[in-house]
């Protein structure tokens, strides 16, 4: 092999090396330009709440105090660093920093997932990967724990992967990023989850005098990792309090994150589905029986339930990474000496203007631009008038909680649904859509409301329209107003 030929390689080694860092940089930046639509879900308010709670009471909550229909019930936070996180950035810089905090999650996500595939496909297709899951993801990233978790869950699946692909155990010293899933979001569940058909996967390949010593080295690893799990402010009740909202029924289907994948019109997600498919055709893909397990089940999941999508733009690539690898030839690496301190000096300083040309735009439009809250979730005015009437016991639509929870105003419901139970806010759904209609009443005077506070374009307000001992006193675009009547108070209709 020629000198120059060798240098050649070296320097497309090196090269590689920063498409990563490069393909982070542009997804963080992306991000932060689009950051607005990133602050759309009324949940970030009261993720925030209850994270600036912590860091003022050097305490865990325990138990509900912020409605006034659950006053005292148990209640744990499965995310509470995620929240402190999100208190602490808004405290420093308003919403810019939730915003960077979330860019920053999803570029280390991009960054690592192709960094993965790097290690099994050419260049181009994990970009191409990294594109698409980024597309399919892009309804569920929002300023929320799970963006946060999302890294750790992309280096646990990782990490895992490449043990099964190189048919031996896991380290133990994974372990601590299982515990630190834990302490960002319930979704560790799924980490826990995928334990099992992975071992299976690492187990078949291996020799066959290996395979019992090896299965109970993965057995360990699943205890162990379950007690990682646990290493929690909240100990063994973080397990429990991770899956609460799988108990919630027939309400799963009303709340948008946890609804089933809708086919009615065409969307990426289906795009996805099809596009894989028809990959498995022309390919001519042969699975072990683990990694079809491990497809289906990742494909069951988004299925069932939206938000599981982005674990399938992200997992199921590093599933079929090594097949897909091994139809197709590989790049050369750099051949051992070509690798020496100045070309490693090279990319750590190309890694360092990366980085500080990424936070010099940051800086420069942070500047020119202020991030604001969506004002479908913020209903400013009619809260300053529900303040300045003294309201003390509002009926708020479900999407308005998290504001008046940042207002600190107790609210009648908000994003927790697992505290509030699936008959109770089943029965709100049913009252404030128009399905029945009579259960408006006898919730209203059943929780002793003053006012409501409902969505301007739901059915609700045209029921408390024509209530008797209720009148509008104002709407806007966003919100509608309801207060009791006193001079139709004697004639209301009361309830059964």
């Amino acid at each position: 092999m020629s000198l120059s030929f060798a240098s050649s390689i070296a320097v497309q080694s090196r090269a590689r090396a920063l498409v990563p860092l490069c393909v982070g940089a542009a997804t963080y930046l992306f991000f932060v330009y689009v950051g607005d639509t990133l602050l759309m879900d009324s949940d970030s308010f009261w993720q925030i709440k209850i994270g600036q709670w912590i860091l003022d009471h050097r305490a865990m909550p325990y138990t509900d105090f912020y409605s006034f229909t659950r006053p005292g019930a148990p209640w744990i936070s499965t995310s509470w660093l995620s929240q402190v996180l999100f208190a602490f950035s808004y405290a420093q810089w308003d919403w810019a920093g939730p915003v960077i905090l979330t860019a920053t999650a999803i570029a280390l996500t991009a960054a690592m997932f192709v960094y993965l595939l790097d290690a099994q496909l050419e260049i181009p297709r994990s970009v191409l990967f990294a594109m698409l899951a980024l597309l399919l993801s892009l309804h569920h990233i929002l300023a929320r724990p799970h963006i946060l978790a999302l890294p750790v869950m992309m280096a646990w699946v990782g990490l895992l992967m490449a043990a099964a692909d190189r048919r031996s155990g896991p380290s133990w010293t994974w372990l601590p990023l299982m515990a630190l899933w834990a302490n960002l979001h319930g979704g560790f569940v799924l980490g826990l989850a995928l334990i099992g058909p992975i071992s299976l996967e690492a187990v078949e390949h291996a020799e066959k005098g290996q395979r019992l010593r090896l299965f109970m080295r993965w057995v360990l690893f699943g205890v162990g990792a379950l007690i990682a799990s646990c290493c929690t402010p909240y100990g063994w009740r973080t397990p429990m309090g991770a899956t609460n909202i799988l108990s919630l029924g027939e309400l799963l289907s009303l709340i948008f994150e946890w609804m089933p994948a809708n086919f009615t019109t065409f969307t990426p997600f289906e795009g996805a589905l099809l596009g894989l498919i028809a990959l498995g055709y022309y390919r001519g893909l042969v699975l072990s029986a683990p990694r079809i397990f491990l497809i289906l089940f990742l494909t069951w999941s988004a299925l069932t339930h939206v938000r599981s999508i982005e674990a399938f733009a992200f997992l199921v690539p590093l599933v079929l990474a090594k097949p897909l690898g091994q139809m197709s030839a590989r790049p050369a690496r750099d051949p051992a000496g070509t690798d020496g301190w100045p070309a490693r000096y090279v990319t750590t300083l190309g890694a360092l203007m990366i980085v500080a040309a990424a936070w010099t735009s940051t800086s420069i439009y942070m500047g020119q631009h202020r991030f604001t809250f969506t004002m479908v979730q913020t209903p400013v005015a009619a809260v300053d008038l529900l303040h300045q009437r003294k309201a003390q016991r509002i009926f708020n639509a479900y999407q308005f909680g998290g504001y008046l929870i940042s207002r600190d105003i107790p609210v009648f419901a908000d994003g927790r649904a697992e505290l509030y139970g699936e008959k109770f806010v089943m029965d709100f759904f049913k009252a404030t859509e128009g399905k029945q209609p009579e259960l408006l009443p006898r919730l209203l005077d059943k929780y002793k409301i003053d006012a409501t506070l409902l969505v301007a374009s739901a059915p609700g307000p045209q029921i408390l329209d024509h209530l008797k001992g209720w009148k509008r006193i104002y709407t806007d675009d966003i919100a509608v107003i309801h207060v009791r009547d006193p001079a139709d108070s004697a004639t209301a209709t009361p309830s059964k």
